[in-house]
């Protein structure tokens, strides 16, 4: 590959990041903003019913039809998908009772999560360097969560379940390699989200469970409820965008580097806060701020040690 072509690709690979960080940020302020009305398993009922529509009347016609569904790795696939399902009901519930910049910040622990899971799934050496900026990264996020204190809640936990949820997944794409292309990868996840979200709805649709007074816990076990015309839009609009989000994601690995793309995906931390101050009228102190910035300088230090860990072909400990 020439110089000129490999800086067309990672270009490339840039924007297909960027709109997917746009479109997965988007998604996280529609949920919050239906979180109050309407239960999460509707809401992922209605946007994997959009989603796999979506996917099926337009990606998979511009990626050659239905052979390009075909897999010899469903079981992969599946758990892939149970790994992005748990990671967004987790992030999810935790968003309806926390600040959107707070339940992000929370999250973006997966990177460090990735590495000290590579250790152990990956059998991957992890050095002093890359165990420190974990170290600093965790910091980071109990200065958000603020444990032992009344600023403290429960609900700051469920990010950090996600977190590792969104870890497993990217151990698992690791293991697959480069043998899927993104329309398959993004149809079996959201064909996992319409088992597991009509599963939900069939058992908790009823509200008999919704006995506890708390956000999240509301969000998950009221009643099924008839959306108004306008939140149905908004619903159709959650299967568009978080498919469009996963297709997009999918393209910018595969046309460029992890370790370039990886960065981009932390854009959504601005995001955040944007529409946390502008939509929902929140804004993080100076507290949570330095532990926001703590959290995203370990996790790029990470990526950054991480590309050259790929990049030395000696086996010394980074």
């Amino acid at each position: 590959m020439t110089t000129k072509t490999s800086d067309r690709a990672a270009a490339i690979g840039a924007l297909w990041a960027l709109g997917a960080v746009f479109c997965f940020s988007t998604n996280d302020v529609l949920v919050k903003f239906l979180s109050g009305d309407y239960p999460l398993y509707e809401l992922m009922f209605s946007r994997s019913l959009t989603g796999l529509t979506f996917i099926l009347c337009v990606f998979v016609p511009l990626s050659g039809g239905l052979k390009s569904l075909r897999t010899k790795r469903l079981g992969v696939h599946i758990v892939r998908g149970l790994c992005v399902v748990f990671a967004n009901f987790t992030f999810f519930l935790g968003l309806a009772a926390l600040p959107l910049a707070d339940a992000v910040a929370i999250f973006f622990i997966s990177p460090m999560l990735i590495s000290i899971l590579s250790v152990y799934v990956l059998g991957e050496t992890v050095g002093p360097r890359r165990w420190a900026a974990i170290g600093f990264g965790l910091l980071g996020v109990l200065i958000v969560l603020r444990p032992g204190t009344s600023a403290f809640q429960i609900a700051s936990l469920l990010p950090l379940l996600a977190a590792f949820g969104y870890a497993l997944l990217h151990i698992l794409t690791r293991k697959i390699g480069g043998t899927e292309n993104a329309t398959a990868m993004t149809f079996y996840i959201q064909a996992t989200f319409f088992a597991v979200s009509t599963i939900a709805g069939l058992t908790l649709g009823h509200g008999q469970f919704n006995v506890f007074d708390h956000q999240s816990a509301q969000f998950l076990l009221t009643a099924w409820v008839w959306p108004s015309p306008r939140d149905f839009m908004f619903a159709m609009a959650l299967g568009i965008i978080s498919s469009g989000g996963g297709f997009m994601i999918s393209e910018a690995y595969r046309k460029s580097e992890a370790a370039f793309i990886a960065p981009f995906e932390y854009i959504a931390m601005p995001l955040a806060v944007f529409w946390g101050y502008t939509v929902f009228d929140e804004l993080p102190d100076f507290i949570a701020l330095s532990g926001i910035a703590l959290i995203i300088a370990s996790g790029l230090v990470l990526i950054w040690r991480e590309a050259l860990s790929r990049k030395t072909p000696s086996p010394k400990r980074l």
